[in-house]
């Protein structure tokens, strides 16, 4: 049921050090909000790093680096219950099962349910979508239940929800706390600093994916900040981490967002790094598992987002990607499709990624084939890297495969050179 979902966004003694788990990404200890500005600094020095290094570079950051991770929870939390309020009210109003944009409220029967809940009358609800100038066709969807909860403007205002099982009305989350308040000005204001200089130096900023119980506040940040500086080009880039269940869920609805407002949807598509912590967490605190169960079904719902995209950068030229992967059957898959759908790599809409010192023979190929192609390059003291380093490798399925796949080709390409006299060519 609902409280048991609810867990999976409530802050967890045990879990307090989100670190704990996480094989294959760098995490970040929140200390107080200097440090949060002392990490925006680094940031702001990655971005000239990488404007200085390349043309059209990229900068990665991580939001836990610039906000108090238990702001970042609570936050999904509140978005996650009021998205599900909107389920639970379409399916009483028989639309359960349906595909998320597809889902569609009739807004008089939701004036009357929310009047007889005791949650707003009637005139108090024609207000809302008066004032936002929704529900005009009668309906109402997610997108337009999500614009109804500001982040920026409504986020002290009490949201009442109705308890089922009690049949009390309860708030949708107890009042922010002015400090907590002032985290999400604070946050906001940092993620504007770094877009900022991302357009000055001519570099996109991509706001990494992290663990499911931060990822809808994150998420929700980031579109918030593309909405601004995504008018004209894609300069900030949402992660989607495809191992989620709900991952293609996510990719459309922001998409259909971005759509209706008119910017520029920015996406780098990763398979997801947490896996070992998330399926604890879930089976320590008693939610469902919010990773797919298989490495097949990530690979289907990989596939499943790539080729969504694509469709869109095909027909609207508003959508950008980077395909951030080291499995070379989705770098097949993806250019097999760009192929189909008339996707050139000089469009520059579709560039692919993989970490300095990994697959090297999908890197170069791409490269010398005029597809856009980074390395991700991790940086710092080396008793930082190193272990990072190991971890992407341990984390990295098949990596020894990989590994022996690598040496083999630079056997054969040293033979190759032997026979031809070229050796040093």
């Amino acid at each position: 049921g609902a409280e048991k979902r609810d867990k999976q966004y409530r802050a967890h003694q045990g879990f307090g050090d989100h670190h704990g788990g996480v094989t294959g990404v760098h995490t970040y200890f929140y200390a107080d909000e200097a440090k949060c500005d002392q990490h925006m600094e680094t940031f702001l020095r990655c971005i000239d790093a990488s404007s200085g290094s390349s043309e059209d570079g990229f900068s990665a950051i991580k939001l836990t680096a610039l906000a108090r991770p238990q702001f970042l929870v609570r936050f999904s939390e509140v978005l996650v219950k009021w998205q599900r309020f909107f389920h639970q009210m379409a399916t009483e109003q028989g639309q359960a099962g349906r595909a998320v944009l597809d889902t569609k409220l009739e807004v008089e029967k939701l004036q009357e349910a929310l009047a007889n809940l005791g949650i707003a009358s009637k005139a108090e609800s024609q207000q809302w979508f008066t004032g936002e100038n929704l529900g005009t066709s009668g309906t109402v969807d997610l997108l337009d239940w999500n614009s109804l909860f500001d982040s920026r403007t409504k986020l002290s205002k009490p949201l009442l929800i109705s308890n089922r099982k009690t049949g009390q009305l309860e708030p949708l989350l107890s009042r922010f706390h002015e400090e907590e308040e002032l985290q999400m000005k604070r946050v906001l204001q940092r993620m504007d600093v770094l877009a900022k200089r991302a357009m000055e130096k001519g570099v996109r900023l991509m706001v990494d994916a992290e663990q499911s119980y931060f990822q809808p506040a994150i998420s929700r940040l980031t579109v918030e900040t593309q909405r601004r500086f995504n008018r004209s080009q894609p300069i900030i880039y949402n992660t989607y981490q495809c191992y989620l269940k709900e991952a293609y869920n996510n990719v459309t609805r922001d998409m259909e967002l971005s759509r209706r407002e008119g910017w520029h949807f920015g996406t780098k598509l990763v398979r997801g790094a947490y896996m070992e912590q998330e399926r604890e967490r879930a089976a320590q605190m008693g939610y469902e598992d919010p990773i797919n169960p298989t490495y097949e079904k990530t690979n289907e719902m990989y596939h499943r987002c790539l080729d969504y995209v694509l469709e869109e950068i095909k027909h609207s030229q508003k959508a950008s990607m980077m395909v951030a992967s080291h499995n070379e059957d989705t770098v097949k898959f993806t250019l097999r499709r760009m192929m189909e759908l008339g996707i050139h790599p000089s469009d520059k809409k579709v560039c692919f990624g993989q970490l300095l010192g990994m697959c090297d023979q999908i890197t170069f190929p791409l490269g010398q084939a005029g597809f856009p192609v980074y390395k991700y390059v991790p940086y710092g003291p080396v008793n930082e890297v190193l272990p990072y380093l190991s971890r992407r490798a341990q984390e990295n399925r098949g990596f020894m495969q990989r590994v022996n796949r690598e040496r083999d080709l630079l056997w054969k390409e040293v033979k190759r050179r032997l026979l031809t006299g070229n050796l040093f060519s």
